[in-house]
């Protein structure tokens, strides 16, 4: 029932979403940079949550192929559109959620992105879990998340009435220090943060472990 709302609120947004300009493009040209810093000509990317395709779309050249999924259909056909436009052969964009997307037949991955999600989805224990085991050992998790917790508490009691108005979707609360808490629970090594403010989004790298003593780091 919930994901169904989520998916409506999206997919009702989706051209304001498209429309509206980034805000900061000193920091999100920061973020393309420090990710590019993770890619080989090789690399095959997962990016989870890709909206309308931007982020995916502009890595495109520096990968082997990204695979960029989204439950909002809306989102997708506007990306699709894009996706055109720019002449880009090497995106799959797909409607589906993480749990659907199989390591044996999809992966597994070389990087994961999850850019402005992980403070919209449900359970982020699960969410990183499944992350995890969609990377290759010594791959890399790459997120930027908006930590609602660090100076934006006055929204707590806002976001249930909201939610039941349906202006807002799921949206959960917490701090930086509690998302490299639970990066490091979920068996990953954060290796570059990065905030531009305290009220910033919150840019984290973080490595899956190598499978053994013998193996290469990614």
């Amino acid at each position: 029932m919930g994901d169904s709302k989520d998916r409506r609120f999206w997919d009702k947004i989706s051209e304001k979403y498209a429309a509206d300009p980034i805000k900061d493009m000193e920091s999100y040209e920061h973020k393309l940079e420090m990710t590019r810093g993770c890619f080989t000509p090789e690399s095959t990317v997962l990016e989870f949550g890709c909206g309308t395709g931007g982020t995916a779309l502009l890595h495109a050249p520096f990968v082997k192929h990204i695979l960029a999924t989204d439950f909002s259909g809306e989102m997708l056909r506007i990306a699709e559109t894009r996706k055109a436009e720019a002449g880009v052969e090497n995106v799959t964009f797909r409607q589906a959620r993480l749990e659907d997307i199989d390591p044996a037949t999809d992966g597994p991955f070389d990087v994961v992105m999850g850019m402005s999600i992980l403070h919209l989805v449900r359970d982020r224990a699960e969410t990183l879990a499944r992350a995890r085991d969609l990377l290759k050992p010594g791959g890399r998790l790459v997120t930027s998340t908006v930590c609602l917790g660090d100076g934006f508490w006055f929204l707590i009691p806002i976001i249930p009435i909201a939610q039941a108005l349906g202006l807002f979707p799921v949206l959960r609360v917490f701090g930086a220090k509690r998302l490299k808490q639970d990066m490091q629970d979920a068996g990953f090594e954060i290796t570059y943060e990065w905030r531009p403010g305290p009220s910033k989004a919150l840019f984290l790298v973080a490595r899956k472990p190598a499978a053994s003593s013998g193996s290469q780091s990614a």
